[in-house]
């Protein structure tokens, strides 16, 4: 998970340097693969200053709550298969559990903790503006995003993201719950509510530099600064993991049954596995092709839209996906 963030980082250097017609990273190691790791070393590295007027237990303790909820929910993913003929796999995740998509939204929202006390222990003003407009953002659009999964939900019939998963294997992509579940209004009100959740433009409004100056990790330096960089990637493959499962028919291939992989376990082992990263990477394409393409939103229409738009409809949507279930 860590290297993945690291990597993440490098990915969206090198797509937003393409979409702004630069190179990004590309003097360490070949294609700048190596960067990441001068990165980390840069953040253990440089100095660690800590202003004296700040409230010291939880100006450290903000940044372990938010990286710490950024990296525990990918405990409750799976990410292949468990059964292939009389094998089974338990490397494929770490938990299964039967609730695991409310334990992910569950600790994930823990993480407005870490921005909240980031803000108010740093006794800055700008820095306590920004954990305010960044909790009043994450509470709002955390509405949004949990009422769009309702219909997924009800049509699997189960929080188990395995079981959930199973139920789009059947014929592909006409299976999946975008396309065959009819979810693609649900689908879009998770995307732009994970796009708010993570605090990515067009919704980086904590962070909104020509206004309060670096929003609520302004008195933060070293590897204090990084722990928040880290979780706001880190969150960034939390969302794709858990859009892929539950909008993409997870680590089924989108052409069912029609191309079968080798005839050996191994094989039938990693395919999934395969088709699942490529998911994956696919929806961190998206989130950086947003961010080199869209201007920011103004604070009061992201509220508006997040109540006024955003949430009535996830609530039609359930109510659309209860009548279609009931019908049929």
């Amino acid at each position: 998970m860590l290297m993945g963030i690291a990597y993440t980082v490098l990915l969206e250097r090198k797509l937003v340097g393409r979409i702004q017609n630069r190179w990004g990273p590309s003097r360490v190691g070949p294609f700048g693969l190596l960067q990441p790791l001068v990165d980390g070393a840069k953040s253990f590295l440089k100095e660690d200053l800590i202003p004296t007027a700040v409230y010291r237990p939880l100006y450290l303790l903000a940044p372990i709550i938010s990286l710490g909820c950024a990296l525990i929910p990918i405990a409750a993913v799976p990410f292949g298969e468990s059964d292939v003929g009389p094998h089974h796999f338990d490397f494929f995740e770490v938990s299964n559990i039967n609730v695991g998509l409310l334990v992910i939204l569950g600790v994930a929202s823990m993480g407005v903790y870490g921005i909240a006390l980031a803000g108010w222990s740093s006794n800055n003003k700008y820095s306590l503006l920004g954990s305010l407009r960044s909790s009043a953002q994450l509470i709002s659009y955390e509405l949004a995003l949990g009422l769009s999964l309702v219909g997924v939900v009800l049509r699997a019939g189960s929080l188990n993201l395995r079981v959930i998963v199973d139920q789009q294997a059947r014929h592909g992509i006409l299976s999946w719950n975008i396309f065959g579940g009819l979810q693609f209004v649900a689908f879009f009100i998770y995307l732009m509510a994970a796009f708010a959740e993570t605090n990515r433009s067009p919704f980086d409004l904590p962070e909104a530099e020509s206004e309060l100056t670096g929003g609520y990790h302004t008195e933060y330096s070293s590897m204090k600064f990084a722990m928040f960089f880290m979780a706001e990637y880190g969150n960034m493959i939390n969302v794709g993991c858990v859009a892929t499962l539950l909008f993409f028919g997870g680590w089924t291939s989108p052409l069912g049954d029609v191309i079968q992989p080798p005839h050996n376990v191994i094989a039938h082992a990693l395919f999934p596995m395969l088709w699942f990263a490529v998911k994956v990477f696919a929806f961190l394409c998206l989130y950086v092709w947003v961010r080199g393409t869209l201007p920011r939103f103004r604070y009061d229409q992201l509220m508006n839209f997040g109540w006024r738009f955003l949430l009535p409809l996830a609530i039609l949507n359930i109510v659309g996906t209860s009548l279609w279930l009931a019908y049929r």
